[in-house]
């Protein structure tokens, strides 16, 4: 494969990742012949697309956001990342405990907002700060050791998130001196927010997934690595029944239909 077809085949990756993962406004309907077309209708100027004429129409498609503050990240939250089996509980993303709604804030033993394309990789911007497609639940210490780590497969563990320091993390999180390594069950759940980032941010802040690690803003890595994980980790029923409304467009996606649309 030359040069120019692995650049075409890396973008078309990043614009169908970014296709599924738009759940700006997603909810439950049990109506799914009129779910899926108001999808249709939302993604119609898409069919036919390819590489960057894709990436255009969706960054465009995509854009129209209403913003919600900071502080409303938490309710939101609390909604989008429910335990299923434990109402009163969200799932903590990196280290895959259930942890009470309630217990947020800056104490070691509770939750904070998680941003995935981290905050210094972004330059601090408001709106992207609130973006719901970039945050999760975390527990703070977790939170504070990932930092702005790159992604990538972690070769030494340190501790950080595998059930030494942190007894209820899994065993399959690792950090290095450089990157980070998540679970394997939100591997693919990480790739695919990161795709939806690069997407979304093209034109006002120009994010961009680079293959490679120890990047600064507004570069996010390592490329390579978060495509692997996606297709090895695939969308789960926890993507597809996330139930919040996300308040960012005009138009309703039920977050499963995307999959359909794109398969």
């Amino acid at each position: 494969m030359d040069r120019n077809t692995e650049r075409n085949q890396s973008q078309e990756d990043l614009n169908s990742h970014a296709l599924h993962n738009n759940k700006n406004i997603a909810y439950r309907n049990e109506n799914k012949d009129e779910d899926s077309s108001i999808l249709e209708n939302y993604y119609k100027d898409v069919k036919g697309k390819t590489a960057e004429d894709l990436k255009n129409i969706l960054n465009m498609i995509i854009s129209n956001q209403k913003t919600i503050t900071y502080d409303e990240v938490w309710d939101a939250l609390k909604k989008t990342d429910e335990d299923p089996k434990s109402k009163n509980n969200v799932l903590l993303f990196y280290a895959g405990r259930s942890q009470s709604k309630n217990s947020n804030g800056t104490c070691n033993d509770y939750w904070n907002r998680e941003h995935v394309w981290a905050q210094s990789h972004f330059n601090h911007d408001k709106q992207i700060k609130t973006d719901l497609h970039n945050l999760k639940p975390e527990d703070v210490s977790i939170n504070r050791d990932r930092s702005a780590l790159d992604f990538d497969i972690g070769s030494e563990n340190d501790g950080t998130c595998n059930g030494i320091k942190h007894n209820e993390a899994p065993d399959t999180c690792y950090k290095t001196l450089g990157w980070w390594e998540p679970r394997d069950e939100i591997k693919g759940d990480v790739a695919r927010m990161l795709f939806y980032m690069d997407v979304r941010y093209d034109k006002s802040i120009d994010l961009k997934l680079v293959d490679a690690i120890k990047t600064q803003s507004p570069h996010q890595g390592k490329l390579s690595t978060l495509i692997k994980w996606h297709n090895e980790d695939p969308v789960d029923s926890f993507e597809e029944e996330e139930t919040t409304l996300f308040i960012a467009n005009s138009n309703i996606i039920e977050t499963h239909l995307l999959i359909t649309l794109n398969g």
